[in-house]
């Protein structure tokens, strides 16, 4: 008789497990795929709209932080330091600006390696408004093609109108003497046997910064080719962040 009981017993309660299994399999298979929760650290994406993939990896598009900025880049006729005017402009064309080149004379420019450039404008012909950035390059050639009145009031007309000013290597000497240094923070290029850019600055009433790169207000200066990267991206960050 007991042996009939615990028989029955077991019997009742698989019925019962069964039944609850059921139970839970039928809940699960009938819950809507959006209803149930996404693991942590899965990524959520939509049946409608698809990550772009190159070869597997997500491509992800950004806003360029240019886009819509006006830079013209000032260089000398023959002799400019290429590196600091292709490096920049790349970066600059980059993050989404338009970018155009000036020279004092029209043609084609030289730099000291041999770089070519088509010149769009003279400097005379700039005009400050149309564009959101000057940015002078320097070079071997930088001071005898660009140290003169037509700079010297280009660089006074940029400050004015409220632009950003940028000025690499020798350059910031054309900015000094154009008088926009005076009681600002500046680098310029320097060496052990030069010192006369430095001095210059000095005496223009700059504060001479031994730095790659330096910001004060909407002037930005580096001290040469090496600074070249850091410079171009910093111009990008104060144009962004106007």
């Amino acid at each position: 008789m007991n042996k009939i009981l615990t028989i029955v017993g077991i019997v009742v309660i698989l019925i019962v497990v069964g039944f609850f299994a059921y139970q839970t399999i039928s809940t699960l298979t009938e819950t809507p795929p959006e209803e149930i929760a996404t693991p942590i650290g899965k990524l959520e994406t939509s049946t409608e709209e698809e990550i772009p993939t190159e070869g597997g990896v997500p491509q992800i598009t950004v806003e360029k932080a240019l886009a819509e900025k006006n830079i013209v880049m000032v260089i000398a006729f023959r002799d400019f330091r290429d590196e600091e005017y292709f490096i920049p402009k790349e970066i600059f064309l980059a993050a989404g600006a338009k970018v155009k080149t000036a020279s004092n004379q029209k043609g084609t420019a030289i730099g000291a390696d041999g770089g070519e450039v088509p010149v769009d404008l003279v400097v005379s012909e700039v005009d400050p408004a149309n564009f959101d950035a000057v940015v002078f390059i320097g070079g071997p050639g930088c001071l005898k093609n660009l140290d003169n009145g037509v700079s010297y009031n280009l660089i006074k007309e940029t400050i004015s109108q409220g632009k950003i000013l940028g000025s690499i290597c020798i350059s910031p000497v054309i900015l000094a003497k154009a008088g926009v240094l005076e009681g600002k923070k500046a680098t310029v290029w320097t060496s052990p046997l030069d010192k006369s850019a430095v001095k210059i600055l000095e005496e223009n009433g700059a504060t001479y910064q031994d730095s790659s790169v330096v910001v004060d207000g909407k002037v930005i200066t580096a001290s040469g080719p090496t600074a070249a990267e850091a410079f171009g991206m910093k111009v990008v960050e104060v144009l962004t962040n106007l």
